[in-house]
């Protein structure tokens, strides 16, 4: 899904303020931060403003491909939203392009970040409450969908667990927590999801099966979004290509179990699909394992299989 266009302008609109140079040695600290799985620590507000034109695309790109995923797996009614660690609102953005809810709240612990948010939402015509807490804090909190996008990961091992509880808490109906596509990152989301499990959550997505991963232990799960670069983001990231591709895990956890919507004739599609002349290659991961498929023109699936995209749902069999 495209960043919209709302927030381009406002953060153009914004960024013709401030002083280019600190902006951009800001954007160098956070590139080079999240190159080192460091996270992303405030301290003012050139930083932030830095951090919505350099990393809320691609946020905004990682979460909406993930929410999209999970809600198809999920197939609920979505009438109120919590983003966790909504940092500039990019997950509340993404929510409220892709749901009907008629509340959304966002819980941030940064004062700078809660007013800039506050801003690209009023921008957006997006209406949202704004509480200053961490999100281990948000007990007396809860929606239908709970977002947690790029924060675990930034949380020491001692506090991961209490924010997952607190998160489990939160989710009326459907938790999604997006992290880096990383193999540190990947392993430690493996380790919420066996969390998750005991708490008496079932897997919607990216997983179809609530079984071990099957993945070696030297590869990890992982998925990509595109994002488009403004010629700020271009000129702050030192590039001159003008799309950016993301890459991202995520998991995404309901209370119940979709009765209508069965994931047993269907796997998860984790590698970009090779497209040659009359063959598509797909590797697919599903209850029995990883398996690499070709489809060719006489199989039914053959259209379908060259549109689809990593992460996509593809049926297990030609059928008519």
């Amino acid at each position: 899904m495209e960043f919209p266009v709302q927030l381009r302008e406002k953060i153009n609109e914004l960024a013709q303020n401030a002083d280019i140079k600190q902006l951009s040695a800001a954007a160098d600290r956070i590139s080079e931060n999240y190159r080192r799985e460091n996270g992303f620590s405030a301290a003012d507000k050139t930083e932030i403003l830095a951090y919505a034109a350099v990393r809320m695309p691609a946020t905004f790109a990682a979460v909406s491909r993930a929410l999209e995923l999970s809600l198809e797996s999920f197939g609920g009614e979505i009438s109120s939203v919590l983003d966790a660690g909504a940092g500039t609102g990019a997950g509340a953005v993404s929510a409220a392009l892709l749901t009907d809810c008629g509340k959304i709240t966002c819980v941030e612990r940064e004062g700078n970040m809660i007013a800039l948010g506050g801003e690209f939402l009023n921008c957006m015509g997006i209406s949202a409450e704004w509480q200053q807490l961490d999100i281990t804090q948000i007990a007396e909190h809860s929606a239908d969908l709970v977002i947690c996008s790029y924060c675990l990961n930034e949380l020491p091992e001692s506090s991961r667990e209490n924010a997952e509880n607190a998160l489990v808490k939160a989710a009326k109906k459907l938790l999604v927590i997006v992290e880096p596509g990383t193999p540190k990152a990947f392993r430690e989301l493996l380790q919420t999801r066996e969390r998750l499990l005991k708490n008496g959550m079932k897997i919607s997505a990216p997983c179809t099966s609530e079984g071990e991963c099957a993945l070696p232990q030297d590869d990890w799960c992982h998925f990509t979004a595109r994002a488009a670069r403004t010629s700020l983001h271009k000129r702050l990231k030192h590039a001159d290509v003008p799309y950016e591709d993301e890459k991202f895990c995520f998991l995404a956890a309901a209370m119940e179990a979709r009765e209508d919507f069965s994931t047993a004739d269907m796997k998860r599609i984790i590698r970009r699909p090779v497209i040659a002349s009359g063959r598509v290659t797909i590797r697919l991961c599903g209850a029995y394992g990883i398996s690499d498929i070709v489809v060719t023109r006489k199989d039914k699936r053959f259209k379908a299989a060259r549109k689809a995209d990593t992460g996509d749902l593809f049926p297990n069999e030609d059928k008519e």
